[in-house]
C-alpha cells in the first residue's frame, strides 16, 4: 500500500474557492498534528488556519510532504505552480498529489526529484498489486461504510467512528480507499484506480490479519445503486469481508446524484442488498446502524425522521455532525463484548 511521508507543508497556491481546497480541509481537519502549516500565494482567499509558512521554513521544521491541497479545474496544475513544487523537492520534501494529471509529466519535476532523493506521489496512480481476490477468512474484526449513493458523508462517518472506538479502549485503525482518506492516514489505497479483477484482492491487503479484537474501519466507496460505480462498490465489499456495515444516507435526496432516472432504494431495501452482497465473503455479516446527513432538516425535523427511521429498522440512526457516532460504536463494542462472553 501506498505510504506518505509525514508530516505536511499544505500547498493552497491561488485557490479562490474553499470548495475547491476540500482535500486541504479534510487533511487539516482530520489530522491537524500531520500538518506544519500552509503556503499560498498572495492572491489565495482560503486558508485551513494553519501558520503560513515558507518551504524553506518547513523543510527546517521536519516537513516530509508538500501535499497539493486543492483540485484546479479540469485536474491539472497550472504552469505557475511548477516552480514551487521545483523548489519543494530541492529542499528534500515529497510531492503529494491526488490529481488526475501525474506529477512526473511535469517539465523537469520528475529529475529534480530524483536528484534529491525524494518521491512523487500520485495518490490516484498509484503501482497497486495485480492480486485477485480469495475469500479466505481473516482473522481480526471489520467494519465498512456503505452508501445508498456517492457523496454522502462514508470517509467522515469512518474517521469518526474510528476516533470513538479508540475512546472506547478498541484497538481500531481506519483504512483509507480514498485520495483524501489516504493523505489523512498517511497510507492506503485510491481503490477507484485499481483495475476492476483486482479491486478485491487489494482490499483484502488493505485489511490483512490481525488481532482477534482489532477492528479496521474502512473507508467506503461508491454505491451498488450507482450505474457507474457499483463494480467498485461491490468489489470493496466483497475483498473488505466486513463483520459489520453501516449505511449513509443524504436526507431528501430521492435519486443517485445528478441521474434523476435512477431513483435511491429505501433504506431497508438498501440494507438487505448491501448484506445480501456481502454474505458471498462474510456469511455472518451484519448491518450495525445508519448514519445520515440531516442538514435539510430542522432539529426538530430530524427528531421525528430518528425516531420513525430507529423504530422501522431497529437500528441506531445517528447524524456525525448532530450527536456523532457514539451510538454506533456502543453497537459495535456491544457485539465485541458478547463475542468475548461467548
Amino acid at each position: 500500500m501506498l505510504v506518505l511521508r509525514k508530516p505536511y507543508l499544505i500547498f493552497l497556491g491561488d485557490v479562490s474557492s474553499a470548495v475547491d481546497a476540500k482535500t486541504a480541509f479534510g487533511v487539516a481537519d482530520w489530522c491537524p498534528e500531520d500538518v506544519l502549516g500552509e503556503l499560498a500565494f498572495p492572491d489565495a482567499r482560503v486558508s485551513t488556519g494553519k501558520p503560513a509558512m515558507t518551504i524553506a521554513e518547513a523543510a527546517a521544521a521536519g516537513a516530509g510532504s508538500l501535499l497539493i491541497g486543492i483540485a484546479p479545474v479540469g485536474g491539472k496544475l497550472p504552469v505557475h505552480w511548477l516552480p514551487t513544487l521545483l523548489d519543494a523537492v530541492r529542499a528534500g520534501l515529497d510531492i503529494v498529489s491526488g490529481l488526475h494529471q501525474r506529477l512526473g509529466d511535469l517539465p523537469g519535476l520528475a529529475d529534480a526529484a530524483r536528484s534529491a532523493g525524494v518521491q512523487l506521489h500520485d495518490v490516484r496512480h498509484g503501482a497497486w498489486p495485480r492480486v485477485t481476490g480469495t475469500g479466505r477468512k481473516r482473522t481480526g474484526r471489520r467494519v465498512l461504510t456503505v452508501g445508498t449513493d456517492c457523496a454522502l458523508g462514508k470517509k467522515y462517518t469512518a474517521l469518526a467512528l474510528t476516533r470513538a472506538l479508540q475512546a472506547r479502549g478498541l484497538a481500531a485503525s481506519f483504512r483509507a480507499t480514498g485520495q483524501t482518506g489516504v493523505m489523512i492516514s498517511g497510507s492506503g489505497v485510491a481503490i477507484d484506480a485499481v483495475v476492476s479483477d483486482f479491486v478485491a484482492g487489494v482490499a483484502e491487503q488493505l485489511s490483512p490479519d490481525n488481532a482477534p479484537d482489532h477492528w479496521d474501519v474502512i473507508e467506503g466507496q461508491g454505491s451498488l445503486f450507482h450505474p457507474a460505480y457499483a463494480g467498485v462498490t461491490l468489489g470493496l465489499l466483497h475483498g473488505s469481508q466486513p463483520d459489520a456495515l453501516v449505511l449513509c444516507h443524504h436526507v431528501g435526496r430521492e435519486h443517485v446524484a445528478s441521474l434523476p432516472d435512477f431513483p435511491l432504494p429505501s433504506l431497508d431495501e438498501a440494507i438487505e442488498a448491501y448484506l445480501r452482497a456481502g454474505r458471498l465473503t462474510n456469511a455472518a455479516v451484519r448491518c450495525v446502524g445508519v448514519s445520515v446527513n440531516s442538514s435539510a432538516l430542522s432539529e426538530d425535523e430530524w427528531r421525528l425522521y430518528r425516531e420513525r427511521v430507529e423504530a422501522e429498522l431497529g437500528l441506531p440512526v445517528v447524524d456525525p455532525l448532530r450527536g456523532g457516532v457514539e451510538r454506533l460504536a456502543d453497537a459495535i463494542h456491544s457485539s465485541e463484548e458478547l463475542s468475548h462472553a461467548a
